[in-house]
């Protein structure tokens, strides 16, 4: 096991470093703890304890947290060189918009394609 914090107990409003990072990395990424949650396996409120209170992640939690944050676990854990990687696609809530669409039926998917595009074509003459 990996531990994430020492021992001890931060005030109750307080956020451990691991915890900052996490949820400074869950809010950039456009994800409530819910859907963060969801990503992992894990309930909402695992997800705040996390955020909340000093933890000892397994190996395996740590990377699946990394990942669906696409962060770096040398990032979470506050390693001094650590670096977030470039991020990938639309931020925030688009991105999460995205990912949605992404699981949908193909012929759902060419619909969202041909009305973003729409869309989009129709600000940018707008914008002109």
């Amino acid at each position: 096991m990996i531990a994430a914090m020492p021992a001890g107990r931060p005030a109750k409003r307080d956020r451990t470093p691991l915890g900052q990072r996490m949820a400074a990395a869950r809010e950039k990424a456009g994800l409530t703890q819910a859907e963060l949650g969801q990503k992992l396996g894990v309930s909402q409120r695992v997800v705040a304890n996390w955020e909340r209170k000093p933890v000892a992640l397994r190996a395996e939690q740590l990377a699946a947290l990394a990942d669906a944050l696409s962060v770096t676990a040398d990032y979470l854990l506050g390693r001094p060189d650590a670096r977030q990687p470039a991020s990938k696609g639309p931020p925030g809530k688009l991105r999460v918009a995205f990912e949605k669409a992404h699981k949908l039926p193909r012929n759902q998917q060419s619909r969202i394609v041909e009305f973003v595009e729409a869309y989009v074509n129709q600000y940018a003459t707008k914008a002109s």
